[in-house]
Protein backbone atom coordinates (compact mmCIF):
# COMPACT_ATOMS: atom_id res chain seq x y z
CA UNK A 1 0.00 0.00 0.00
CA UNK A 2 3.22 2.30 0.93
CA UNK A 3 4.33 2.18 -3.00
CA UNK A 4 0.62 2.56 -4.70
CA UNK A 5 0.70 6.04 -2.33
CA UNK A 6 4.02 6.86 -3.05
CA UNK A 7 3.79 6.33 -6.90
CA UNK A 8 0.29 8.56 -6.55
CA UNK A 9 2.27 11.28 -4.78
CA UNK A 10 0.48 10.69 -1.42
CA UNK A 11 3.01 9.23 0.86
CA UNK A 12 3.28 11.01 4.59
CA UNK A 13 6.59 11.36 6.15
CA UNK A 14 9.07 13.64 6.72
CA UNK A 15 11.25 12.64 3.78
CA UNK A 16 8.42 13.90 1.04
CA UNK A 17 8.06 10.74 -0.44
CA UNK A 18 12.15 10.27 -1.15
CA UNK A 19 13.43 6.29 -1.52
CA UNK A 20 16.54 5.80 -1.67
CA UNK A 21 17.32 4.73 -4.94
CA UNK A 22 17.43 0.78 -5.13
CA UNK A 23 20.09 0.96 -8.07
CA UNK A 24 22.57 2.44 -6.31
CA UNK A 25 25.69 0.62 -6.01
CA UNK A 26 27.48 2.62 -3.48
CA UNK A 27 25.62 3.67 -0.67
CA UNK A 28 27.14 5.37 2.57
CA UNK A 29 24.51 4.45 5.07
CA UNK A 30 22.92 6.65 7.74
CA UNK A 31 24.83 6.69 11.04
CA UNK A 32 27.96 6.45 9.23
CA UNK A 33 30.81 9.57 9.21
CA UNK A 34 33.21 10.26 6.64
CA UNK A 35 35.65 12.54 5.47
CA UNK A 36 38.22 12.30 2.47
CA UNK A 37 37.56 12.15 -1.26
CA UNK A 38 34.86 10.32 -3.11
CA UNK A 39 35.51 9.90 -6.61
CA UNK A 40 34.59 6.96 -9.40
CA UNK A 41 31.58 6.04 -11.60
CA UNK A 42 27.81 5.24 -10.99
CA UNK A 43 25.24 6.40 -8.56
CA UNK A 44 25.76 7.24 -4.78
CA UNK A 45 23.36 7.26 -2.39
CA UNK A 46 24.42 9.60 1.10
CA UNK A 47 22.46 8.84 3.98
CA UNK A 48 24.80 10.00 6.00
CA UNK A 49 27.37 12.59 6.96
CA UNK A 50 30.09 13.29 4.44
CA UNK A 51 32.75 16.08 4.64
CA UNK A 52 35.62 16.96 1.81
CA UNK A 53 35.39 16.84 -1.93
CA UNK A 54 32.56 14.48 -4.33
CA UNK A 55 34.13 13.85 -8.20
CA UNK A 56 31.23 11.67 -9.81
CA UNK A 57 30.72 10.41 -13.08
CA UNK A 58 27.42 9.56 -12.02
CA UNK A 59 23.92 10.75 -10.17
CA UNK A 60 24.71 11.69 -6.16
CA UNK A 61 21.63 11.18 -3.98
CA UNK A 62 21.82 13.01 -0.94
CA UNK A 63 18.68 11.19 1.95
CA UNK A 64 16.80 12.82 3.79
CA UNK A 65 18.72 12.69 7.06
CA UNK A 66 22.40 13.46 5.32
CA UNK A 67 24.56 15.92 5.82
CA UNK A 68 27.22 16.66 3.38
CA UNK A 69 29.38 19.99 3.62
CA UNK A 70 31.59 19.40 0.03
CA UNK A 71 32.34 20.74 -3.25
CA UNK A 72 30.29 18.37 -5.27
CA UNK A 73 31.00 17.78 -9.11
CA UNK A 74 28.45 14.91 -10.88
CA UNK A 75 26.42 14.03 -13.57
CA UNK A 76 23.60 14.66 -11.83
CA UNK A 77 22.60 15.65 -8.20
CA UNK A 78 19.78 15.16 -6.26
CA UNK A 79 19.33 16.70 -2.87
CA UNK A 80 17.03 15.54 -0.24
CA UNK A 81 19.14 16.10 2.94
CA UNK A 82 21.38 18.74 3.68
CA UNK A 83 24.24 20.27 1.50
CA UNK A 84 26.65 22.98 1.87
CA UNK A 85 29.09 23.52 -0.41
CA UNK A 86 29.62 23.97 -4.12
CA UNK A 87 27.82 22.11 -6.61
CA UNK A 88 28.46 21.33 -10.52
CA UNK A 89 26.77 18.85 -12.59
CA UNK A 90 26.34 17.92 -16.14
CA UNK A 91 22.53 17.41 -16.30
CA UNK A 92 20.81 18.73 -13.88
CA UNK A 93 20.43 19.65 -9.74
CA UNK A 94 17.29 18.87 -8.01
CA UNK A 95 16.77 20.21 -4.77
CA UNK A 96 13.60 18.01 -3.16
CA UNK A 97 11.25 19.77 -0.51
CA UNK A 98 13.26 18.22 2.44
CA UNK A 99 16.56 19.47 1.01
CA UNK A 100 18.95 22.63 2.00
CA UNK A 101 21.24 24.11 0.09
CA UNK A 102 23.61 26.04 1.07
CA UNK A 103 26.39 27.09 -1.56
CA UNK A 104 26.45 27.99 -5.60
CA UNK A 105 25.25 25.78 -8.19
CA UNK A 106 26.55 25.50 -11.81
CA UNK A 107 24.46 22.96 -13.89
CA UNK A 108 21.96 22.74 -17.21
CA UNK A 109 18.95 22.45 -15.10
CA UNK A 110 18.22 23.52 -11.65
CA UNK A 111 15.05 22.48 -10.03
CA UNK A 112 13.62 23.46 -6.16
CA UNK A 113 10.65 21.67 -4.76
CA UNK A 114 8.16 24.05 -2.12
CA UNK A 115 9.55 23.37 0.84
CA UNK A 116 13.18 23.70 -0.79
CA UNK A 117 15.72 25.93 1.20
CA UNK A 118 18.18 27.58 -0.94
CA UNK A 119 20.99 29.74 -0.42
CA UNK A 120 23.62 31.22 -2.76
CA UNK A 121 24.46 31.38 -6.32
CA UNK A 122 23.08 29.97 -9.35
CA UNK A 123 24.10 29.20 -12.81
CA UNK A 124 21.64 27.19 -15.17
CA UNK A 125 23.80 26.97 -18.64
CA UNK A 126 22.23 24.91 -20.95
CA UNK A 127 25.09 21.95 -22.33
CA UNK A 128 26.26 23.36 -25.87
CA UNK A 129 25.77 21.26 -28.72
CA UNK A 130 27.92 21.50 -31.38
CA UNK A 131 26.73 22.02 -34.86
CA UNK A 132 28.00 20.05 -37.47
CA UNK A 133 29.36 22.03 -40.24
CA UNK A 134 29.01 21.59 -43.88
CA UNK A 135 30.95 19.31 -45.65
CA UNK A 136 32.78 21.04 -48.97
CA UNK A 137 31.86 18.48 -52.20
Amino acid sequence: MRSLLRFLGLADGRAGGYTTPSHAPTIIGAGMTMKGEIKGEGTVAMLGSFEGDIVLEGTLHVGPDAHVDANITATAIVVAGTVRGNLSANTRVEILATGSLTGSVRSGSFTAADGAIVKGDLWVEPATTAVPTPQAS
